[in-house]
């Protein structure tokens, strides 16, 4: 008998991939979790859900995002063909809005009347923020210090948008303690809010949710991909943090026999603190609700991570990441540094007039590697968001070698 599609069989009603995955929260939230899966597997697959939500996507998120053959950067390199897929051009300029509006939609089907989330680089925070505003929910966004003074265009954003930035002061002040801290501030009311979670990431239902909504992008670049060139691609490459856009582009190709790349921070060396490579460097082990692999001390605490994206600084990675790559090898875990995602950031802008996000940067980043060893094949690279959030940080700690010197300060000599 031929066995079901990879997607229909994963996770187990469990929540697992494998050995990874599962649920590992107190009584009162596992309560909730079952609400929330039970309420995803009956609502969530509703005609009307879907419609609704296909709805959505087309009228107000402007799908599908199309696929776009880099040229210029193709030339450039030599070796493989460089596709998009053009996630920057999705509302809010990110893949983030795929999954917030779907878990919005499902919250309000709920009738939760507050929507809680941690964010990194602020997409995720901006994109929940847009969902909250366009069903009149409330909005909260827990974010690092740091990274609220990296990404302040997406803090106002938030603002603007309504929702309440909570400022998290402790640890590394990024994106771990953010998730820590929502998780905190969920388990005074899980009756009435609901957290959000922005990736593959988290407690049952959560990875196998976000996953599925953000199929949506794969299900897309997939049909674009064969109508543009007659073939699947050769290559498929994503940034991976978490992991949702990674997944999200992913799932439509596990069947298939397409090379699959997830491209993890390596920051600035291979000491702990200097990366965030989970895949590369890490150890099975439990964060979050969940099980996966984990960046470690050696006392088994979370160890502090390191990337100029701050959407990738997170000390573990989704379960199916680490399901579909340690146990099946059905992904490849690759890698760019710091260096090489601003070089990439620059390459994309000033070859094809797209500013990406410092994390698509990475993907982009080993893209470029990865076409230089692949002649005459062809890459696809998701292109997760547009690097709005970035530029003043990138322009000012990393400027291009042709920027012009800082002007002399009034009375200067």
């Amino acid at each position: 008998m031929q066995s079901k599609p990879y997607l229909r069989e994963h996770p187990d009603p469990a929540g697992y991939f494998g050995t990874y995955g599962g649920a590992s929260v107190p009584p009162e939230l596992a309560r909730e979790m079952e609400k929330i899966h039970e309420a995803y597997q009956t609502i969530g697959n509703s005609h009307d859900f879907i419609m609704k939500l296909r709805d959505i996507r087309e009228h107000f998120q402007g799908r599908p995002t199309p696929v776009y053959y880099a040229k210029r950067l193709t030339e450039q390199i030599g070796g493989a063909r460089l596709y998009l897929k053009r996630e920057d051009l999705n509302h809010t300029g990110a893949h983030k809005l795929n999954h917030c509006m779907g878990e919005a939609l499902l919250a309000s089907y709920l009738g939760k009347r507050k929507l809680i989330a941690e964010t990194g680089a602020g997409q995720h925070g901006v994109a929940l923020a847009t969902a909250a505003a366009y069903f009149g929910l409330d909005c909260e966004i827990h974010m690092g210090e740091v990274d609220i003074a990296k990404e302040h265009p997406n803090v106002v954003r938030m603002k603007i948008l309504g929702a309440t930035v909570v400022p998290v002061g402790v640890g590394q002040r990024t994106l771990k303690e953010a998730v820590d801290s929502a998780f905190a501030a969920y388990l005074t009311d899980p009756v009435n809010s609901i957290y959000c979670i922005g990736s593959v990431v988290g407690p049952h239902p959560f990875p196998m949710m976000v996953r599925d909504f953000q199929a949506v992008v794969g299900i897309e670049a997939r049909e674009q991909f064969q109508q543009m060139t007659g073939w699947l691609p050769d290559h498929v490459v994503a940034c991976v943090g978490g992991g949702s856009n990674a997944m999200g582009i992913f799932s439509a190709f596990i069947d298939d026999p397409t090379e699959l790349w997830g491209v993890e921070p390596l920051g600035v060396g291979t000491k702990l603190g200097e990366h965030a490579a989970s895949l590369t460097y890490g150890h099975d082990g439990d964060l979050h609700g969940f099980r996966s692999i984990v960046l470690e001390n050696p006392d088994g605490t979370p160890a502090a991570v390191h990337s100029v994206a701050s959407g990738l600084d997170y000390p573990s990675v989704g379960p199916e990441h680490a399901y579909l790559n340690k146990t099946l090898g059905r992904t490849h875990a690759a890698g760019a540094s710091d260096a090489e995602a601003i070089d990439a950031f620059y390459r994309l802008s000033r070859l094809e007039g797209i500013i990406p996000a410092l994390e698509s940067a990475h993907a982009v980043a080993y893209a470029i590697k990865l076409a230089k060893a692949k002649p005459y094949q062809s890459i696809l690279v998701n292109l997760s968001g547009r690097g709005d959030k970035d530029i003043d940080f990138v322009y000012e700690t990393y400027p291009p070698p042709d920027a012009a010197p800082p002007s002399d300060p009034v009375g200067g000599h």
